[in-house]
């Protein structure tokens, strides 16, 4: 599937919109690159300065720091699901049938659309796994929180919930249930990858079919 799209984020997250320069795009697409390959941790707007070719002070024009740029990138991710589950559940009544197409989306949204042309989604999809969790495991989070920066994950989590509250209007933790499921269709393909005492699942290469059968299998157990 292949899909040219602008994705929508809070404008606290950046000081100019990247996605709207060529320069901006190319702050977004390398730094994607930069940090998969070397980490969050060693990630510096210079060494993405040198990778762009292009100078400290111009990146600083679109961030106003790495941990923002982190942000950024995470939003885009959960805005990026929010749309395939819109697309994907569009003219379907069903909410279990929903429900079982939201997790399909949850594994498959690290499938690279080569319609945005700067964001690999594979890519991005590891910083979520690897780094995803620093963004709201900090001391400001609270303050970042009242400024809206997790609003795309808040409304991913609550277009899941909807959707298990129609499945069982008595189930009485449907938010908790809807961020569980997220965050597991990530961790348990890493732990697969480099921890695998720690999940039942075993997935080779891309193939994550085994954690979207493992994740149908607790919905169904949980709200029939």
């Amino acid at each position: 599937m292949s899909i040219a799209i602008k994705i929508d984020l809070n404008d606290g997250l950046y000081l100019k919109e990247p996605q709207d320069s060529k320069l901006g795009r190319n702050i977004i697409e390398h730094s994607i690159i930069l940090i998969d390959e070397i980490g969050f941790e060693y990630f510096t707007f210079k060494k993405l300065a040198q990778k762009i070719n292009s100078t400290e002070a111009s990146i600083y024009r679109y961030f106003e720091n790495k941990h923002l740029l982190l942000l950024y990138l995470v939003n885009w991710y959960c805005e990026w699901v929010s749309y395939l589950i819109s697309v994907n559940t569009m003219n379907i009544n069903n909410p279990m049938q929903r429900l079982r197409i939201i997790i399909k989306s949850f594994v498959s949204a690290s499938t690279y659309n080569p319609g945005v042309t700067y964001v690999n989604e594979n890519k991005l999809h590891n910083i979520v796994i690897f780094e995803g969790v620093k963004v709201y495991h900090t001391k400001e989070v609270d303050k970042e929180n009242s400024k809206g920066f997790f609003r795309s994950y808040k409304n991913l989590a609550n277009t899941v919930s909807q959707v298990i509250t129609e499945i069982n209007p008595k189930f009485k933790y449907p938010f908790s249930l809807a961020t569980t499921l997220f965050e597991m269709s990530n961790n348990h393909i890493y732990f697969a990858q480099h921890l695998p005492k720690l999940t039942d699942v075993s997935v080779k290469e891309n193939n994550v079919d085994e954690v979207e059968k493992m994740l149908n299998y607790f919905i169904e157990k949980l709200l029939n």
